[in-house]
């Protein structure tokens, strides 16, 4: 008798103990599936780029057509290749490339954009009221400039544009490291000062690059 009571102690304690650690595993695997990915901000360009169709923007330089335009160079593009580090990767530095162009007359100030038009314009660069012409490598400061990030493996392409204004404008209504969906909004709204002013376009220069993660 005594050895039967044992026995199914026993039997009861192991159940106990079986059905204890299957719950435990199903709770680790759930904290771990919770866990942010480490790559959680390329993974959202991942989402951003969807099929090819999806990913076709027009050229920024149909918004743009109509106006004069100049000369816009960068060190850090050859061959139609941006270099690495100007990338927000394992192999960038993520610093904005270094820009030249001659000062335009008329102009003001000017307004810089970097945008993947692989990822339905995704912008990667914002400065606005720029008054230089020679900016080096790593003269745009984080909250303006984030380097291409693309999926690995997979191969966008960049375009910079600078835009320059007779006045400055109020305020360049592009979201910064996102999709922007009204982006031809974005760049007509420029030809308005910030005084409501019409034809605040003076000229535009234009570069693009490929860049492969």
């Amino acid at each position: 008798m005594k050895k039967t009571r044992i026995t199914a102690l026993l039997l009861g304690v192991a159940m106990l103990l079986s059905a204890s650690g299957c719950s435990s595993a199903e709770k680790e695997t759930e904290a771990v599936t919770a866990q942010p990915s480490a790559t959680s901000e390329n993974a959202t360009e991942e989402e951003a780029a969807g099929s090819s169709a999806e990913a076709v923007t027009e050229p920024l330089t149909d918004y743009l057509s109509g106006h004069a335009t100049f000369e816009l160079t960068s060190e850090d593009l050859q061959g139609g290749v941006w270099a690495d580090v100007i990338s927000n990767t394992n192999k960038g530095e993520n610093v904005s490339p270094q820009l030249s162009w001659a000062p335009v007359e008329g102009a003001s100030s000017y307004v810089i954009i970097m945008v993947d038009t692989s990822v339905k314009s995704w912008v990667h660069w914002i400065s606005d009221n720029v008054t230089e012409t020679e900016l080096p490598g790593g003269w745009a400061p984080s909250s303006d400039y984030i380097g291409p990030y693309p999926p690995s493996g997979d191969t966008h392409v960049y375009e910079i544009y600078v835009v320059a204004l007779r006045a400055p404008v109020e305020k360049v209504k592009c979201a910064f490291n996102a999709t922007n969906p009204k982006f031809e909004t974005a760049i007509t709204n420029l030809d308005t000062d910030a005084d409501g002013n019409e034809g605040n376009i003076i000229a535009f220069g234009h570069i693009a690059g490929k860049f492969t993660s």
